[in-house]
């Protein structure tokens, strides 16, 4: 069957129909795949990745059926995917995608929108507004906080600090958009010593560098010093941290920003996930002091679970970001609204605000605050029970991240590999100021007690073989 069949007037009728058992196909093998997903071993096994090749190599020289297509996927592709929709992969923060940001994401696909312009497309552009609004109301920041949606926190970070350098640039009489960098007046750049590398790569692309910064020292757990910031004035960027990616602190933000607002720096909050804490009643008590920030760059992708790739970057005064963003051409269709294109480092791009709009409309405040909840309490389970076996938990166990360290470093390294081949959960490694470990990131909805259960005794028995 063939979806643009080879005769050179086919009916309209027999192009609706093959298309339509195409994607009722698709549908069917996306469905088996779910329905599998929790069966089978999270990491592919090494036979999987081997037979990628079959994908690979040189282009036909003629066309291929689409279902013949979609046959080479089901069946080379599927087999050689981390299985991040199931409960059991704990490594680099992966959020899992909930049922209604999953299908949302299917009908985005059909739809085809371009979400660069509302004349483009007017629902991509209202349903972007409105996520964009109920994730400042989710995050407890200030009215007036408008932003854009990219693809994950190192583009909110890029637009955030973009916007940063406008702002204190002008401040200080300089047209950065249209000037560029040389010979602009100098921006001191503040970070604390276990700043995120996407907060690092950001700058490297703005223009500021990732060697040109002040180092803030940090605790034992990552959490920048109050005592030890350098001077601050309105020429300063100083950039927090709201859930460390390995410890899972907070920078104490009630007792860095008021003097860092007083000085007139920027204060920008890279808050991949933890920001979202501010969702739940009960761990919200981290995020204090994060809302007198300037700009705060997080991921939906993570623990609201909207499914990849969704990151948002908010700014308090949005208009700094559209002086930043901002694209004019003579052909490009402006109205009076909110022109996404205009808040966002793309232009062309898929309108990702509907899967927002979908996850967070289904689960609403109850529903993000009882993921939060429910994987940090998953979280403490595993630090509990790997303490109780004699291993030694490195960090303070605050929301959903957990470091655990079996022994010597070579020790630890052999765990996480067992576990990763064996294929229970999949973990990754990490070195925390200077001591090896694995590191648990509980962020998917989709884990169960059954899952965290299983897991553990992976992990034991990993450790102990």
């Amino acid at each position: 069957m063939s979806v643009a069949p080879s005769h050179p007037n086919p009916s309209a009728d027999s192009v609706s129909s093959a298309r339509a058992a195409l994607l009722k196909h698709a549908a069917r093998d996306a469905v088996d795949y779910l329905e599998s997903v929790n069966s089978r071993s999270v990491a592919p096994p090494p036979e999987a990745v081997a037979a990628l090749k079959a994908l690979c190599g040189p282009l036909p020289s003629g066309p291929t059926s689409p279902e013949a297509v979609l046959h080479l996927l089901t069946d080379y592709g599927s087999p050689a995917t981390l299985a991040n929709s199931g409960g059991r992969n704990f490594g680099f923060v992966v959020g899992g995608s909930v049922p209604a940001s999953m299908a949302a994401a299917w009908l985005v696909c059909v739809w085809d929108q371009n979400a660069g312009m509302r004349v483009q497309s007017p629902v991509a552009a209202a349903l972007e507004d409105t996520a964009i609004e109920w994730v400042r109301q989710l995050l407890g920041l200030p009215e007036g906080t408008g932003g854009g949606l990219v693809t994950g926190a190192t583009m909110a970070n890029f637009a955030s600090l973009a916007a940063a350098r406008h702002a204190l640039l002008e401040r200080a009489g300089w047209d950065v958009e249209n000037e560029g960098l040389f010979g602009a007046p100098p921006i001191t750049v503040v970070i604390g010593e276990e700043v995120h590398s996407s907060v690092l790569k950001a700058l490297g692309m703005i223009g500021f560098g990732r060697n040109r910064v002040v180092r803030v020292p940090v605790d034992s757990q990552g959490r920048m010093r109050a005592d030890a910031l350098p001077h601050l004035d309105d020429r300063t960027i100083l950039c927090l941290q709201a859930g460390n990616v390995n410890t899972g602190a907070f920078d104490p933000a009630a007792a860095i920003c008021p003097a860092a607002r007083a000085a007139g720096a920027w204060i920008h909050v890279d808050g991949a996930f933890g920001l979202w804490a501010a969702a739940s009643p009960e761990y919200r008590k981290y995020t204090k002091g994060f809302d007198q920030a300037d700009s705060w760059a997080t991921d939906a992708h993570k623990w609201p679970n909207i499914g990849y790739d969704c990151g948002v970057a908010l700014i308090r005064d949005p208009k700094t970001l559209r002086a930043a963003m901002s694209i004019e051409a003579a052909y490009l269709v402006h109205g009076e609204q909110r022109e996404p294109s205009h808040y966002n480092p793309e232009l062309s791009r898929r309108a990702r605000g509907v899967e927002l709009w979908a996850g967070l409309r289904s689960l609403g405040q109850s529903g993000i605050a009882e993921i939060v909840e429910r994987t940090s309490t998953h979280a403490r389970k595993f630090a509990a029970g790997l303490k109780a076996a004699g291993y030694q938990i490195l960090n303070d166990v605050v929301i959903n991240q957990v470091l655990v360290s079996f022994g010597t470093p070579e020790k630890t390294l052999r765990t996480v590999e067992r576990l990763q081949q064996e294929g229970t959960c999949w973990c990754g490694s990490t070195v925390w100021q200077g001591q090896t470990a694995m590191r648990i990131s509980v962020s998917s909805w989709a884990t169960t007690k059954t899952d965290v259960d299983l897991s553990l005794a992976a992990m034991l028995k990993a450790a102990r073989d």
